[in-house]
């Protein structure tokens, strides 16, 4: 059958893209990645989906709270080391535990998960497995890796159907959310950038434990973790590695 024009100039770019794209390497894991996405139409999709958040979501109006998460945030982003970027962090009114990224450094953070997130180095966690999302590119190698990625993209340029997509990865919901291995990589590379702005890692494991009594009883899991590791096998990874990184907490604390 006749593949329709648009559709079959898009399959002749893609496949070009994968067979011209060199391989990514992911920060701190140094892990493999194939990217589909150039990082310019990434950060303008992101940007795109930013704004479409921004109108569907209350900034939260607690301005000493908005600061804290701003300050953490810029922090951890600039002990990352990652240049180019513009970090943007918010603190939105939503009392489900939840934090989500996007391209060019736009990071939310639900008001929900101060309430799990009991101190500074447990919210670093949090804002630095999220900063980790964004230097290793999870969102682009989500979309390069699924097939709505042909829906979603037109050959025109960005669609509305992408910004949408982008959405869905960022916050979690639909098919396009992370991949259990994308969110264990964040959450090594996170630990790693807290330590580096001065953050216990060792909170990390706390906060976990914060997240896994959040679901005790059989209710509802919160949105943070429909899709990532489950906590106990997460916080056995992260005890693992904190003797990689606890020596870059005591050079910088």
């Amino acid at each position: 059958m006749q593949m329709p024009r648009k559709r079959g100039r898009f399959a002749v770019l893609l496949l070009a893209a994968g067979a011209l794209a060199g391989c990514a390497e992911a920060p701190v894991t140094g892990r493999n990645q194939l990217m589909l996405i150039d990082e310019e139409q990434a950060v303008a999709l992101g940007a795109d989906a930013w704004q479409q958040i921004n109108s569907e979501m209350k900034v939260s109006s607690d301005e000493t709270a908005r600061a804290r998460v701003q300050q953490m945030g810029q922090r951890i982003a600039a002990a990352s080391g990652a240049e180019g970027i513009d970090w943007e962090f918010e603190l939105f009114e939503e009392p489900t535990p939840n934090a989500f990224a996007l391209p060019g450094g736009k990071i939310g953070v639900n008001s929900g998960m101060l309430d799990v997130a009991e101190n500074d180095d447990q919210l670093a966690a949090v804002l630095a497995h999220e900063v980790g999302h964004v230097t290793a590119r999870h969102v682009s190698e989500q979309l390069s890796q699924s097939a709505a990625i042909q829906t979603a993209l037109g050959t025109a340029g960005l669609s509305e159907g992408a910004v949408g997509a982008l959405v869905q990865v960022a916050t979690g919901v639909g098919q396009l959310s992370f991949s259990r291995s994308a969110e264990a990589e964040a959450d090594r590379i996170g630990l790693e950038y807290m330590a580096r702005a001065g953050y216990d890692p060792r909170a990390a494991v706390q906060l976990w434990q914060n997240m896994q009594a959040a679901t005790a009883g059989g209710g509802q899991p919160p949105e943070f973790l429909s899709t990532h590791p489950n906590p106990g096998n997460r916080i056995e990874a992260i005890q693992a590695a904190l003797p990689e990184v606890m020596p870059i907490y005591e050079a910088n604390r």
